[in-house]
């Protein structure tokens, strides 16, 4: 089977790019400025050796031989459905297969397409879901993880969060706290993978806080050399998972999202229309993250 001939037994290829095949610059894309998309797929979906073996052809030889290097077939499910998805949703947009795109890394770990190609991304993974978010203007951060890491977040808060965080936290009844650990938890890792500098972003020097007329703002210590305002963030719940979406936008951006469900065949569009970006542009009343996003495991968007 060829590198690009990723379709496999049982499921439709991947959709063509819109546009490919006509002559376009090395930036042209076929998305929205404006507009952010968001990614699922599934380790679990790799289970089949079929889908696998069509997902590990897409690799370069330094993913492969990373992917090999994984002890845990746990680890080597994640890694491979990390990779295979960025690979095919990048592939989306831009009129390059998915096997030949190249990836550069920053001092910091933060990746991007190698050449640039006018498009933008960041990726998350867990054992249960990755996702991948990709826009074309601004930077870009997503953190997703399980629910079932709530305790465990829990336990590391001290050094964690704020002190202005833990107040709010500690204030909390009991039954909320390990959620809002959650929220607090993904929207820090969503800011600082946004920022592209990794740890050296100390984590007592930015802080989500709950409740007033935004919502949740951002505030931010003057060493980290950033403004709050240019910053737009969006909880979600999808499968069991907190998901955090960071954005460089002055407005709220449109989100469309996608599911790579099989993995490699022609992704599914889900409804959108009910996320709720923070700061809220508007002084209304705020009594927490809107339920009907945080509620639940199922998707609850609608239109």
């Amino acid at each position: 089977m060829r590198p690009d001939d990723i379709a496999f037994q049982g499921a439709a290829p991947l959709q063509s790019p819109p546009g490919q095949g006509v002559e376009r610059g090395p930036n042209h894309t076929d998305m929205e400025k404006e507009a952010l998309h968001l990614w699922f797929a599934y380790p679990n979906d790799v289970l089949a050796d079929r889908t696998a073996h069509a997902c590990e052809l897409l690799l370069s030889e330094d993913e492969r031989a990373r992917w090999q290097a994984f002890k845990f077939d746990r680890l080597r499910r994640e890694y491979l459905t990390t990779r295979a998805l960025v690979r095919t949703a990048l592939s989306h947009y831009h009129p390059i297969p998915p096997h030949a795109w190249r990836f550069t890394l920053n001092a910091y770990g933060k990746p991007a397409t190698d050449p640039e190609c006018g498009l933008r991304f960041n990726l998350s993974n867990s054992p249960g879901l990755v996702v991948c978010l990709i826009g074309q203007e601004g930077e870009l951060g997503v953190d997703v993880e399980p629910r079932e890491r709530v305790r465990e977040i829990a336990e590391v808060a001290a050094t964690a969060f704020s002190p202005l965080e833990l107040a709010q936290l500690e204030a909390l009844p009991s039954s909320e706290q390990l959620d809002r650990g959650l929220s607090l938890w993904t929207l820090k890792e969503a800011y600082i993978k946004a920022r592209g500098m990794g740890l050296s972003l100390p984590l007592n020097k930015f802080y989500f806080l709950f409740g007033g007329a935004e919502g949740i703002r951002l505030e931010l210590d003057p060493c980290l050399n950033d403004e709050p305002g240019r910053w737009r963030f969006c909880l979600l719940e999808r499968a069991g998972h907190r998901v955090a979406l960071m954005a460089e936008s002055a407005a709220d951006p449109e989100l469309e999202m996608w599911e790579a469900r099989p993995l490699l065949a022609a992704p599914t569009q889900l409804p959108t229309g009910g996320e709720e970006w923070f700061p809220h542009s508007q002084a209304v009343g705020f009594q927490g993250v809107s339920e009907h996003v945080l509620a639940g495991d199922k998707h609850p968007l609608r239109r």
